[in-house]
């Protein structure tokens, strides 16, 4: 029997994956635009000196001072936007061109990666939940695929559903990441606003640059819940397949 009808169910095979590749589009030409749309704005505002001369490192500083964390290291690192807080040495690290560059754009990802600290240091909801998730999150990565692909090679319909289970994992993962992403951003703008690290029009790039890269967190998300919502109608469809040969 062709493994293509018998695996998936025809009917059912053809409607998870239309479903899929119409709703793909718009996600990709999403993902597309946010990559392009960060790229430009950061580079943008890379090229407009604050009128302050305040630097990535500086305001990164700024922000933690604003909130009373003081305990936290500011480090430089390589690579181009590679700005990161990592709660394990409880160091922000900023690229090149943040670290030491009196830019809109440096202002506005150094106070970012602030943000993320301040997260850490008041104890913020979803960045706990974040942070719990993680280890299940990168085990669900490693065996989903496997057990996806295993469920539908071996039609076993229970470790299919396992698999679904461990990539939904990723799923929700994405998902508590934007209100980590958004509120980082809000601190930022708020703090440099409070401490006067930009001018007003400044600040409108620093926003510019900010919401660009929460583009990115958004089309990730709606990417991993499409590629669930594949798994999940070709698993009903399955399902509807066998009871339909009994």
């Amino acid at each position: 029997m062709p493994y293509y009808s018998y695996g998936y169910g025809a009917g059912g095979a053809f409607y998870a994956d239309a479903v899929y590749w119409i709703a793909l589009i718009p996600v990709l030409l999403l993902s597309v635009y946010a990559q392009i749309k960060v790229s430009s704005s950061f580079n943008k505002y890379s090229q407009v000196r604050s009128r302050r001369g305040i630097t990535g490192a500086q305001a990164a500083y700024d922000v933690l001072r604003a909130h009373g964390v003081l305990d936290v290291a500011i480090k430089p690192c390589r690579g181009n936007l590679t700005d990161h807080y990592d709660p394990r040495d409880n160091t922000i690290y900023l690229s090149e061109n943040v670290y030491n560059a009196p830019t809109v754009a440096a202002v506005g990802v150094a106070a970012h990666e602030a943000g993320h600290a301040v997260q850490y240091a008041v104890g913020y909801g979803p960045i706990r939940v974040r942070a719990a998730i993680i280890p299940a999150t990168r085990f669900g990565s490693q065996f989903a695929f496997i057990a996806l692909m295993l469920g539908i090679v071996l039609y076993i319909q229970p470790l299919f559903l396992v698999g679904i289970a461990l990539f939904s994992l990723s799923t929700i993962f994405q998902l508590v990441t934007l209100p980590v992403e958004f509120n980082a951003s809000a601190r930022a703008l708020q703090a440099i606003d409070e401490n006067h690290l930009l001018e007003d029009d400044e600040r409108r790039g620093a926003r510019k640059v900010l919401t660009a890269a929460a583009l990115t967190y958004v089309a990730a998300l709606l990417m991993s819940l499409l590629q669930l919502l594949r798994y999940l109608l070709i698993f009903l469809s399955r399902g509807g397949n066998r009871r339909s040969r009994r």
